[in-house]
């Protein structure tokens, strides 16, 4: 095993790396991983006048580092030159003094040192870059040979292609014409990458095993494991490779303690440009991670292969939900027109623009708003209808089962993609403690350790318990239902800026102010709350990853699950809480004129629009949702990673000197170009958006049919901007096996069957559906919708009004005896006056009555869909049983063929015995001495073929 540390006379060799900078300087070993540092030479403190020596190793066998204490200084030697005095009683041993500064950054060198001295004794190979300036960034470079990456390879079970081929049987019949049909309509949208030779054979593949290595199909041992394998192979050494200083547990403690800047595998060369190989980066940008190719299909495959299953898992689920929002965009668009079509036809709007019917409403507000008629709202009433159609309801039980059919064809998605990447029968990685609850571990060790010496049962494997943890939860239950609170507080704000600028504003002596007040209050809070939802997702994706730290979670896995769901349910409430308000609060508590409800003794609760909420609800939710999705998901996501990537870059020349590096190669490497990339932090943010949209999409896609086809817009947009994010502004990250797409599949299921209750809420109760229903079939003469207006509109005797509360100046000619208002109550000459009518009871019955058919019959419609759609494809069930028994024959083949050699050659040797010839004695020993190790049972003697096949 060769460490190479590249020594100042060896600059020269710089010159001489590859063009890709893929390679150690021979040319010839591949990098699979590199470490980043920034490194501090420390410079000794002496009395004025003695100099300052260096920090390094000098001719002395030994330093030994002192941080001041001794206050030793320099001392003449005869030659002239100063030397530090020799440690009494140790003769050669030099005293080098240190600032507390330089005695942290000597301690984080030897730390390093000790951590590459024991990747060695790992079987890895390193190179270092020199450290010829006073400070500055270097790279250890490693290197992963073939007995490393076979015995990695087999510990981790990895799954390699042997050498038997078998042919994937595809289905007959019409299900295969269709297919070819579609395969030649689809052709020009298909990307341009390299495929396999016969896409209809399959390598079967199989743990991979030394012992049996002559069974995989190996040409060549540089290239049989891809660079994402090796990297990953690397990265799981890093993690288990520890270092005795401070009790570091691998690369994530080194890295938190800062003793390392970063670490990760290479991309694959550039990826732009004409000149050079085409390497898979280059191919993904020109086929995928660009904006010119949206209308082709995801290279998923190669996807897979470059970032690893975790990652192709997540774009195949974003491209299935991209492909299933065009039906749903499509549905959306025809109801949309259907409302556009009917307008016309529309009784209850004619009757509200009818200027004859002159209904006078009671005052929108005290004192300075006047009586008003209703035909004045005749465009709000034209533009409810577009969406308050009886086609809404169908398209609400047609998402719900889109939602349905989504999640059964990804589950049939995820399950084609396990057998054809070999994730079927994966088992769970045994996962390394995260350095932080290693950190936590070792402090209540420390504190126990008088405890443990005492007691003879103290070698137990430590572990934290629920009393350890207590705190950070009773952190995260105050804190998150603080912030929920925080959430309803900011919604709650928002309505009283309305209500206080509505009454403000009906004060104005400016007509145009006045009759536009309810657009201009509307719009303006619906910005407001767009921006408060902006910040407000910031801050809680912050404090929900800090309670998920507190919680000190012990493994990767645990923590990015208890974190998803903190940030769901603080962001879902966040987005969600000023559209719920309009839907199901706003105008319900409002009263009735004479006895309104008031806050802040003067302001009244505001009302709905003549035409009812739905309108509302639609301009709340299109504003949100697309202003989440062009703010928050386009430009946070592309101006965020620029800034960063400049801010470390100034941060890196201002603390970097200028100092000319004889060493550095004229051309950056790649593992200079990649260092300049941001991390990756996870994948956490991606799904968050698309689920938070997926939510707009289902929840009250009632209000706003147009949502899928908005979303599509989006998610065309986004699969590029993801793409071209992990391909040039990203650092390539590990490769992790994965064969579900986790949590997120349980929080999708959820919000699919929350839609179903939503909407049927959101058609009962906000729309005005049921009451049209109810009119039409129990209370119209005629069978008709003429006269709904009239009759949910209704009385209220204008003397019966609070005293300083009539209009003032009123503008209406006629005296105004009877004003009406949107309710079904008794009127005034009603012996119970203004109470609910007997029609306010039957309609809230019928209310219920939907909700509770629709739920249940949307959701007998979806178990139906479930039970009828297999999750696993009946051809990919059938190869699965196939390549099991393919499996089975191949190895008893091979064992067969094994044994029946060996009795062969043992045959033969027995003849030749037989003759008694001196060279068939020597031939017989060489023969057996190498076949006796080909294959010995442990008692030493030849295993027979029967018993070989029981073993089997």
């Amino acid at each position: 095993i060769i460490n190479n540390y590249l020594e100042d006379t060896q600059g020269a060799a710089m010159e001489k790396m590859t063009p890709s900078g893929m390679h150690f300087r021979d040319s010839k070993r591949k990098v699979d991983y590199v470490l980043a540092y920034h490194y501090r030479k420390c410079l000794s403190q002496h009395p004025p006048g003695l100099g300052s020596p260096e920090c390094t190793r000098g001719a002395a066998s030994l330093a030994l580092v002192s941080n001041g204490a001794t206050g030793k200084g320099c001392v003449e030697q005869a030659d002239g030159q100063r030397a530090l005095p020799e440690w009494p009683g140790l003769p050669g041993v030099e005293v080098i003094e240190l600032n507390p500064l330089d005695a942290l950054e000597e301690e984080k060198r030897l730390q390093r040192e000790e951590y590459e001295r024991n990747l060695v004794e790992a079987g890895l190979e390193i190179e270092k870059d020199p450290e010829n300036k006073s400070q500055g960034l270097s790279f250890v470079r490693i290197h992963a040979p073939w007995q490393v990456l076979s015995r990695e390879a087999e510990l981790l079970k990895i799954k390699v292609p042997t050498k038997k081929m078998y042919e994937i049987t595809e289905e007959g019949g019409l299900l295969k014409t269709l297919n070819e049909i579609w395969c030649k309509l689809t052709e020009p949208l298909q990307p341009q990458v390299p495929q396999q030779e016969n896409t209809k054979m399959k390598n079967l593949s199989y743990p991979f095993s030394r012992e049996k290595i002559h069974l995989y199909n190996i040409k060549d041992k540089d290239t049989f494991f891809d660079n994402a394998t090796r990297s990953r192979i690397v990265r799981e050494i890093l993690k288990r490779t520890s270092t005795k200083a401070r009790n570091s547990m691998g690369i994530g403690t080194l890295i938190a303690s800062n003793v390392y800047d970063a670490a990760y595998p290479l991309h694959d060369g550039e990826y732009e440009g004409q000149n050079g190989d085409m390497n898979e980066r280059k191919v993904l940008y020109r086929e995928w991670a660009r904006y010119g190719v949206f209308y082709k299909f995801q290279p998923i495959h190669l996807i897979r292969k470059y970032f690893g299953e975790k990652i192709g898992l997540y774009f195949a689920w974003l491209g299935l939900y991209t492909e299933f929002l065009i039906p749903s965009s499509v549905v959306g668009i025809i109801v949309f027109l259907y409302g556009c079509i009917t307008i016309e036809s529309d009784v209850p709007s004619k009757e509200m623009c009818d200027q004859r019917n002159a209904f006078t409403m009671c005052p929108l507000c005290d004192k300075f708003c006047d009586y008003w008629n209703l035909s004045s709202a005749c465009a709000t009433a034209r533009a409810s209808h577009l969406f308050d159609n009886p086609a809404t309801v169908f398209f609400s039980i047609f998402m719900a089962l889109w939602a349905t059919m989504f999640l059964e064809q990804w589950k049939r998605l995820q399950m084609r993609l396990s057998y054809f990447w070999d994730l079927t029968g994966l088992e769970e990685e045994e996962e390394h403690p995260r350095p932080e609850y290693e950190t936590k571990l070792l402090q209540k060790k420390l504190k126990n350790k008088n405890i443990t010496t005492e007691n003879p049962n103290g070698h137990e494997k430590e572990k934290l318990t629920w009393s350890d943890r207590m705190p950070g939860y009773a952190a995260n239950f105050g804190l998150i239902l603080f912030m929920i609170m925080l959430t309803f507080s900011a919604v709650f704000g928002v309505i009283v800026y309305r209500i206080t600028t509505a009454a403000a504003l009906s004060f104005s002596t400016n007509e145009t102010t006045r009759s536009n007040v309810r657009v201009t209050v509307t719009a303006t809070a619906v910005i407001i709350n767009l921006v408060v939802i902006l910040i407000l997702d910031e801050i809680y994706g912050a404090v929900a990853k800090w309670l998920t730290e507190i919680e000190i979670p012990k493994t990767e896995k645990t923590f990015e699950e208890r974190l998803i769901l903190k940030a769901f349910l603080l962001k879902f409430v966040n987005s969600y809480a000023p559209i719920f308000y309009v839907a199901f609060f706003k105008g319900r508590f409002v009263g009735r004129p004479g006895r309104y409800v008031y806050v802040f003794e003067g302001y009244r609760m505001e009302e709905c629009a003549p035409g009812g909420c739905l309108m509302e609800l639609c301009i709340q939710l299109s504003i949100i949702m697309l202003g989440k999705q062009l703010i928050q998901n386009n430009l946070f996501e592309i101006g965020i990673p620029k800034l960063k990537k400049l801010f470390r870059k100034l941060k890196d020349e201002r603390t970097e000197p200028k100092e000319m590096d004889t060493n550095q190669s004229k051309d950056p490497q790649q593992w200079d170009l990649d260092y300049t990339l941001e991390p990756f932090t996870g994948l956490t943010p991606e799904y968050m958006e698309m689920i938070i949209q997926f939510g707009f999409v289902t929840l009250f896609v009632a209000s706003f049919p147009l949502a899928p086809l908005f979303a599509l817009l989006n998610n065309i947009i986004e699969v590029r901007l993801d793409a071209k994010k992990f391909v040039t502004e990203l650092r390539r990250p590990d490769t992790v096996r994965a064969k579900d797409i986790g949590i997120w599949y349980n929080i999708l299921s959820g919000i699919g069957k929350l839609s179903v209750i939503i909407n049927a809420f959101v058609i009962a109760v906000t729309s005005d559906f049921i009451p049209r229903l109810m009119y039409q079939y129990a209370y119209s003469q005629n069978g008709t919708m003429h006269g709904f207006i009239n009759h949910t509109l209704s009385y209220f005797n204008v003397s019966h009004l609070k005293a300083g509360t009539q209009p003032q100046n009123s503008l209406f000619a006629q005296d105004v005896l009877f004003c009406r208002f949107k309710d079904y109550r008794e009127p005034p000459w009603s012996p119970n006056q203004y109470e609910f009518s007997k029609q306010y009871w039957a309609v809230l019955s019928a209310r219920l009555a939907f909700v509770i058919l629709f739920q249940n019959l949307v959701m007998f419609l979806s178990v139906l869909v479930d039970w009828l759609i297999p999750d696993i494809p009946k051809d990919i069930s059938q190869q699965i049983k196939k390549e099991k028994a393919v499996l089975v024959d191949f190895f008893l083949k091979e064992e067969h063929e094994k044994l029946k050699l060996i009795e062969n050659f043992i045959t033969r040797d027995r003849r030749k015995h037989k003759s008694g010839t001196k060279s068939g004695t020597k031939s017989r020993r060489s023969r057996a001495a190498s076949f006796s190790q080909f294959n010995r049972s442990p008692k030493g003697s030849f295993t027979s073929f029967s018993s070989q096949h029981t073993v089997v």
